[in-house]
């Protein structure tokens, strides 16, 4: 999407669809300046009835060697800045994305384990859906982060931490052959 026009005011201006009753955020690596304008008309245009949805809130993207790039969790707020509102996020560690699944699917919480790289987002949905959870350090979380964790007396803190954890996914190749 391209800014109709060079002032604000046109931009301000610009025809929106009437059929648009949702705006919805998710990984974008064409994000722009003139995509969150137009998100933002739309949900002032539309109020509390234009729903504003993201994917998740992961802040950062791990890439090998210990690079990283943003994560949608930015795009996500940045709308939300402009918006004056939270989004209502269907990903991890929103448990709607599990509930979704368990109504379609006979899932036995107690026999599906949660296998994620992340304590904020994949660790924290399985704990609160019920799951077993395993950790796998190849992602942005440390062994010393569960740790702090595990000593807090936070029950947010407590929330975060993972039944098992393994340094790589790799680590399990063995027992799936058995």
């Amino acid at each position: 999407a391209a800014l109709p026009g060079p002032a604000p005011a046109d931009w301000a201006q610009a025809p929106l669809d009437p059929a648009v009753r949702a705006v919805l955020v998710g990984f974008d690596e064409h994000f722009s300046y003139a995509k969150l304008c137009q998100a933002l008309r739309y949900l002032l245009r539309g109020g509390p009835g234009c729903l504003l949805v993201g994917t998740n809130r992961d802040h950062r993207l791990p890439l090998e060697g210990g690079a990283a790039i943003p994560g949608t969790g930015c795009l996500v707020k940045a709308v939300e800045t402009a918006a004056q509102r939270e989004a209502f996020i269907v990903g991890k560690p929103n448990r709607y994305m599990f509930d979704c699944v368990a109504s379609e699917f006979d899932i036995d919480p107690a026999r599906t384990i949660m296998v994620g790289d992340r304590l904020d987002t994949d660790i924290l949905m399985g704990n609160s859906c019920g799951l077993t959870t395993l950790l796998t350090l190849t992602g942005v979380t440390t062994l010393d982060e569960v740790k702090g964790h595990q000593e807090s007396d936070c029950p947010a803190r407590q929330s975060l931490v993972p039944d098992y954890y393994v340094d790589s996914i790799a680590d399990l190749l063995p027992a799936l052959g058995d």
